[in-house]
């Protein structure tokens, strides 16, 4: 039998302590960052976020605590693809290490997704979607304008599309960026450009490509000058299932640069048959007038008049007959009447004597004469009594009668003397008397 050699167990907690240490001691695992997709997310009722970080062939745990995670602008969820800040440690409770995040943001296309979704919301809430603001697009227009790129498969597939389908319709190409920086405002100036032509719809857009390579028609300004446009706007972006901001605020959505060339034009099966629609409609409406002309017609040479026109003529001369009879009457109506008040006129009593009308207003006039004299008599006697009461109330109350019984008004410069202090010695002071003044100089105060 082996002898036993003494071995000293580990407790798997010391193990894992002394893990955690390695990995908190070493400076490259202090500050990574990663890239990968997020799985397996959970937000803690604390506000701590938990999840897995992932790419292609590998995983690993990962933790945000609360006062890390309230920084974040967007909402974490399962499959964003997302770049990360943290340190590597071990969890010893379980003993796995994972990646202690501290800041986390949108990876490219993450970044790009909410500002179109925060743009999208934005213009929404302004009303731009509405489909009240839709203008019409015409199903049979004689002049398309086209904004993309002069070079390329989009230009060439609505060009060839518009000529197969609808050959008369004039098209004039406004070339425009539609990728990079300068894109967007270079669509925007090709927009307000066409408005000043007399176009009757206008297709903006270019082929597929990446979200990044579609993001002009993503751009604000571009989405509210295709609002702003008078000329009906078919957005043309992309494939079929590219979806930009332009889509929701044109008048019209195309799923493909040729299938905005399909919506804007007719094919000419489309106007053989609405030509031959209008015809039989044409033919049928002359059959319906030629028959209803030609019943006209029967009626008339049927008619009871056409064949007795003198019925007519004497149903005319009996009429004009009647009215004859009826001026006749109202003529010998009106001159009875003026003959009457002709004759009421003649046996008027004012008429026949004239002078004892005269006779009775002028007596009535002396009367009314003689009245009026007799009031102006008695309101000048009241006033007259109401004038004497007036100047004997103002004699009563006239502060100068009372110089007629030796009193005497003392003034210095026009002011009352009152008391001594109201004057000095030797100034000069105007003594009023029943009859005349007297000026005086002060000599003493008593």
């Amino acid at each position: 039998m082996n002898s036993v050699v003494d071995v000293k167990y580990l407790k798997i907690s010391d193990l894992n302590d002394y893990i955690k240490v390695m990995f908190d001691e070493n400076s490259f695992l202090r500050k990574v960052y990663l890239k990968g997709e997020i799985s397996n997310f959970k937000n803690h009722t604390r506000g701590h976020l938990y999840f897995t970080l992932k790419d292609d062939t590998s995983r690993i745990s990962a933790v945000m605590f609360y006062n890390k995670a309230v920084g974040l602008n967007f909402k974490p969820e399962d499959g964003m693809n997302v770049l990360v800040e943290g340190r590597i440690s071990c969890y010893q409770a379980q003993g796995t290490y994972q990646i202690y995040v501290e800041k986390m943001e949108m990876d490219g296309l993450g970044n790009l997704f909410i500002e179109y979704e925060k743009l999208k919301k934005k213009l929404a809430s302004e009303g731009l979607f509405e489909a009240k603001y839709k203008k019409t697009i015409p199903r049979y227009p004689k002049k398309i304008g086209i904004i993309t790129a002069s070079t390329g498969a989009a230009i060439r597939d609505i060009l060839s599309t518009i000529k197969r389908r609808f050959p008369i319709c004039e098209t004039i190409l406004f070339p425009s960026l539609v990728q990079g920086r300068e894109a967007a405002p270079e669509i925007v100036r090709q927009l307000k450009k066409a408005n000043e032509y007399d176009l009757d719809v206008i297709i903006c857009g270019r082929g597929g490509g990446s979200i990044e390579d579609l993001w002009a028609f993503n751009e604000e300004i571009v989405a509210r000058a295709i609002f702003a446009s008078k000329i009906p706007v078919i957005s043309a972006v992309g494939h079929e299932v590219d979806f930009t901001i332009a889509d929701f605020v044109a008048d019209m959505r195309a799923p493909t640069p040729t299938g905005a060339a399909e919506m804007a034009v007719p094919t000419k099966i489309e106007i053989i048959n609405l030509l031959n629609e209008k015809k039989s409609h044409l033919n049928t409406f002359i059959k319906n007038e030629i028959r209803n002309n030609h019943n006209k017609i029967n009626n008339l040479k049927n008619s009871y008049v056409l064949k007795n026109p003198m019925t007519l003529y004497e149903v005319k001369e009996q009429k004009l007959d009647n009215l004859l009879d009826q001026l006749t009457k109202n003529i010998e109506g009106k001159i009875i009447e003026s003959k009457n008040k002709l004759e009421l006129l003649k046996n008027n009593y004012i008429l026949k004597n004239p002078l004892n009308s005269f006779e009775t207003k002028k007596s009535e006039l002396r009367n009314y004469n003689l009245k009026i004299n007799s009031i102006i008599s008695k309101i000048l006697e009241k006033k007259e009594h109401q004038q004497d009461l007036l100047i004997n109330t103002l004699k009563l109350i006239n502060p100068l009668n009372i110089l007629d019984k030796g009193y005497s008004l003392i003034t210095k410069d026009e002011k009352v003397i009152k008391n001594q202090n109201d004057v000095s010695i030797n100034d000069e002071i105007n003594i009023r008397l029943s009859k005349g003044e007297l000026l005086a100089v002060v000599k003493e105060k008593k």
